[in-house]
Order: structure tokens, then C-alpha cells, then sequence
């Protein structure tokens, strides 16, 4: 008896030593966010701007890469020691699978050297039918902070979705992984298994059929990974703790955002990205319901518990040139203290196919 007390006290001696363990069971009571306070914390993302044409276009002609088309899932980032320059990582598709790219910018306008920055993994492998970077470590998530990358053990690093199989779009089923850099410009597996996988033990019902892309958070020296996935139609957002980005653990209170019947988001609640705005997180994700996938807000206290808004910051056709017609989803924002503007890309689907779209908080000058 007293050697299985001493056991005991041992496992919950190893489970109270782990970040992830202390993450998933110091959940608060939920905190109700009011109507009034949604609206407050939404309006600085209303009132946009239009450009009229994708700045990456649906055929990029990529300089070795002239087949990948139909571009999509925009992420700005920086690099230290280059302050006027931005990169962007985005996607294409050659009817096999994705690759990522990447582009650069001195004004957040004009995009251009597109170059590859990871292709397929290797044949068998879970990420064999493509990647799609864009989830990376930064040195700060403020709203308004650079987009500056943050070295770690000597490199740079970024999760991504990824899948098994070549030959279609979007193939189920999606895993996760990460890779790292050392230039952050091209990328390389850093784990040679997915972080997240479909067939992991704590793989839950709503997110059984696929796992999608990933946005990573640190916060107080834990890492926080959101992620959409997919039980038949419907995708969710769910989350997950490292304290290594290596090995994960899902929150057992997943979905963190769930779909509403009825709702903008009645079918999807997706591709979530996440930054510290003041005295609380914001949220920007897409939402697919009433006819169109829209850009949505949700808010969180605790980056635990989250409301989302009902009504869509930006709703697909609201550009006049008819350039999101379809669709206006999947976004990355980043700030431009030069003009004290938002700029605000995504894949913008419509009269001149899948491309990256721009609008901004405040009109650019001609």
C-alpha cells in the first residue's frame, strides 16, 4: 500500500510539473463577453477600403513553379534587419497538392520575387501532398507590433497544415507539422511526425474526418496552436498546448469556436488568427453561411473562452469590382506605422478567380 502511495504521488507529481497539464485543467468559469463590448472591440476592423485587383494575382507565374495557381492563405511577416521590407508566404496549386511561396513588399502594395519557400514533403510521408507555412513564431502578437520573426534554439519556426496525399484539393485527411529556418525564407521539417494528427488519442469526434491549418500564439512561455478541422461538412476551431512546439496536447474544452445554426458561420468557423489588442484578444477568422464565406470576429479575455460576433467585419461582395464575389476568407493583418493604416489580406474569390486580396483601414494615397 505505501509503495502504491508512492506511485501516486509521483504520476501527480509528473502531471503538475507539465505546462500543458497546467493549461488544460486551470480552465475559469467562462467569461460572458456583452453586446455592447463585442461592438466596442470589433469597430476598429470596420470600414474598409477596397483595392480593386488581387495583389497577387490567381497566376502568379512563379519562376520555375509557372504550373501552381489559384493563390490563397496570405501571411505577412518581417525579418530582423531588414525594417522596410515585409514578406508574405501564400499558396498555390497545380492540381497535384500545394507548395508555399514567398513574396516581398516595401509598401505592403506591390508584391513581387516570388520563390519557393516549401514544397512537397517526401513520397509516403504525412505531408508528401503539400504544405501550407503561415503559422509562425513572432517576437510579439500585439495588433499593431511588427510582424517581426522570433529566432528560437538559433532558427525560425512555423507550424503548418499539410497532407498525405497528391493527385486533388485539399485531400482528407490534413495532419500538422513544423519547420524551421534559418533565413526565413525557405522551410524544413522539423519533426519528422505530424504534431497533430487524426489519429492521435485525444483526437476528438467534431475534428475526426480532417485537421487544417494552424496559428500559433506564445503567451507567458506556453505555446497555443488554433486550429480549424472538420467532422464531414462542418469545420470548428479547436486548440492546442506546447511547451516545446513539438509535442501538443489538445484543450479538452475543443471546440474554443463552434459554428451557429443560422449564423454567418453556420457551416464554418475557420482558419483563426490571433492577437493581443489592448486589454484583451481579438480573433479574425472565416466564417461560411448565409450564401458567401465572410471575415468574422470573436474576443476572448483568457485566450480560453470566446464570443464571436454575429455579423461579419467584411462580407463577401463587398468589393464593387466584383473581386470577392464568392468568397472573402482566410486573412492576415498586419499594421503599417508609416500611415497608421491596418492592411488587412485575403483570399479573395470572384470575377478574377482565387487571389490575394487588400483592403485597409484608411484610403491609400494614389
Amino acid at each position: 500500500m505505501e509503495m502504491h502511495h508512492k506511485i501516486l504521488q509521483c504520476v501527480v507529481a509528473m502531471l503538475l510539473a507539465s505546462p500543458c497539464f497546467l493549461q488544460a485543467v486551470e480552465t475559469p468559469a467562462p467569461q460572458a463577453i456583452d453586446r455592447a463590448t463585442l461592438d466596442a472591440w470589433s469597430a476598429p476592423y470596420r470600414g474598409w477600403h477596397y483595392q480593386p485587383d488581387h495583389v497577387i494575382p490567381a497566376s502568379p507565374n512563379i519562376p520555375g513553379h509557372e504550373g501552381f495557381k489559384s493563390t490563397d492563405a496570405p501571411c505577412i511577416y518581417q525579418i530582423s534587419g531588414q525594417p522596410d521590407k515585409w514578406f508574405m508566404s501564400f499558396i498555390a496549386f497545380n492540381g497535384k497538392g500545394y507548395n508555399s511561396f514567398v513574396a516581398e513588399s516595401t509598401d505592403l502594395l506591390h508584391w513581387g520575387n516570388y520563390r519557393l519557400a516549401m514544397g512537397f514533403g517526401p513520397a509516403g510521408g504525412f505531408d508528401a501532398g503539400g504544405c501550407v507555412i503561415g503559422a509562425f513564431l513572432y517576437e510579439s502578437y500585439d495588433v499593431k507590433a511588427p510582424r517581426l520573426l522570433k529566432k528560437r534554439d538559433g532558427k525560425y519556426w512555423t507550424l503548418y497544415g499539410c497532407y498525405p496525399r497528391q493527385g486533388g484539393y485539399e485531400l482528407r485527411p490534413g495532419y500538422e507539422g513544423v519547420a524551421g529556418s534559418d533565413d526565413g525564407l525557405t522551410w524544413q521539417r522539423a519533426k519528422n511526425a505530424p504534431i497533430l494528427a487524426v489519429q492521435d488519442a485525444d483526437c476528438a469526434a467534431w475534428e475526426k474526418d480532417c485537421i487544417y491549418q494552424p496559428w500559433l500564439v506564445e503567451h507567458q512561455g506556453r505555446f497555443y496552436n488554433f486550429y480549424n478541422a472538420a467532422r464531414g461538412g462542418h469545420e470548428q476551431t479547436g486548440l492546442a498546448f506546447s511547451a516545446d512546439l513539438l509535442d501538443w496536447q489538445r484543450h479538452p474544452a475543443n471546440p474554443v469556436l463552434g459554428t451557429r445554426p443560422g449564423g454567418f458561420d453556420a457551416d464554418f468557423a475557420s482558419d483563426p488568427k490571433v492577437y493581443r489588442d489592448g486589454d484583451h484578444w481579438t480573433m479574425l477568422y472565416f466564417g461560411v453561411g448565409k450564401g458567401g464565406a465572410h471575415i468574422m470576429a470573436a474576443f476572448s479575455r483568457d485566450l480560453l473562452q470566446w464570443t464571436a460576433h454575429p455579423e461579419p467585419i467584411y462580407k463577401a461582395g463587398g468589393n464593387p469590382s466584383g473581386l470577392d464575389k464568392q468568397f472573402a476568407h482566410k486573412i492576415a493583418l498586419v499594421f503599417n506605422p508609416k500611415n497608421d493604416t491596418f492592411y488587412l489580406y485575403y483570399c479573395a474569390c470572384g470575377n478574377k478567380g482565387r487571389g490575394i486580396g487588400l483592403i485597409t483601414s484608411k484610403p491609400l494615397a494614389p
